[in-house]
């Protein structure tokens, strides 16, 4: 079963993933990383995740893992 793991502490919170991920299983966190922005969350939702890449090949910090 697919998951990601996201370095929240590398995230700058520019959401592309969030608009990219087809199945709407990465969200916007309330709490701030160290940079002071909302980072963002893997909800892992029954096992939904595809594998697809798409949250990865977008991040430019590169701070998004696809594991299958």
């Amino acid at each position: 079963m697919p998951k990601i793991t996201i370095d929240r502490n590398r995230c700058k919170g520019c959401l592309l993933c969030v608009t990219f991920c087809p199945r709407n299983l990465i969200k916007s966190e309330k709490e701030l990383n160290r940079y002071g922005v909302e980072a963002v969350i893997f909800c892992e939702n029954d096992g939904k995740c595809s594998g697809c890449m798409q949250c990865a090949l977008i991040c430019p910090d590169c701070c998004i893992e696809v594991w299958k």
